[in-house]
């Protein structure tokens, strides 16, 4: 079996919280293979958040071991793996108003010092996403599931081998959250980019190959 994107045994991680202890994530053991489509279930609360930002090297663990065996990071130094190798989606797009779509989307190229052809190359990102006339714009000309295909292309440009999405479509109506994942998913087909999404949408997570499930900061999935 090929090197997992991202792997973790025994992954825990505790809060303090009034001079108590508060498990956001308990012991929990996975792996993220290449091309994977997971969904990760629970309701608000549950952990879905902790564990995506452990996932991302956005946060430590305080139990148990994470590492990123196909990205070649260590856990030391997750912080190399953002913007490259792995891609944020966020509830909220998080546009800068200042800078137009295309500036928006070449940041994470510009952070990675990658910036001979960044605009192009986040152009095509935004064309990726059905935006790409667009590119001029800034983030107030557009409607909300506009600025969230905008958050999609900025994941997409720098071409990760993870996408870490968080209720990406927690703040619009169906029709509008339908479309925008029907983009993300057309955006990645065919590709080896591994997605892994928060929501507590079950017509999303239908859609989507594996489900994991979280509830209390308890993870359970199918490789148990």
């Amino acid at each position: 079996m090929a090197r997992p994107i991202v792997e973790a045994v025994a992954l825990g991680r505790d809060f303090p919280l009034g001079g108590q202890t508060v498990q956001a994530l308990l012991p929990a053991s996975f792996r993220v293979q290449a091309g994977d489509r997971i969904a990760l279930t629970g309701a608000s609360g549950s952990g879905k958040s902790t564990l995506l930002h452990l996932m991302a090297g956005l946060d430590a663990p305080t139990g148990g071991g994470l590492c990123w065996p196909a990205l070649g990071a260590p856990p030391e130094k997750a912080w190399a793996l953002r913007p490259g190798k792995i891609g944020m989606v966020f509830q909220a797009a998080s546009l800068l108003p200042m800078l137009d779509l295309a500036e928006n989307v070449a940041l994470p190229l510009l952070l990675g010092g990658k910036a001979q052809g960044a605009r192009e190359r986040a152009v095509a990102a935004l064309d990726a996403v059905g935006l790409g006339g667009l590119a001029d714009k800034l983030p107030e000309e557009l409607s909300g599931g506009q600025a969230q295909r905008v958050g999609l292309a900025r994941a997409l440009v720098g071409a990760p081998k993870l996408i870490l999405a968080d209720e990406p479509t927690g703040q619009l109506d169906h029709a509008t959250a339908q479309h925008v994942f029907d983009v993300l998913l057309a955006a990645l087909e065919g590709s080896d980019t591994a997605l892994v999404v928060a929501t507590h949408d079950p017509v999303i997570a239908a859609r989507l190959r594996t489900v994991w499930q979280m509830a209390h900061g308890s993870l359970r999935t199918e490789q148990e």
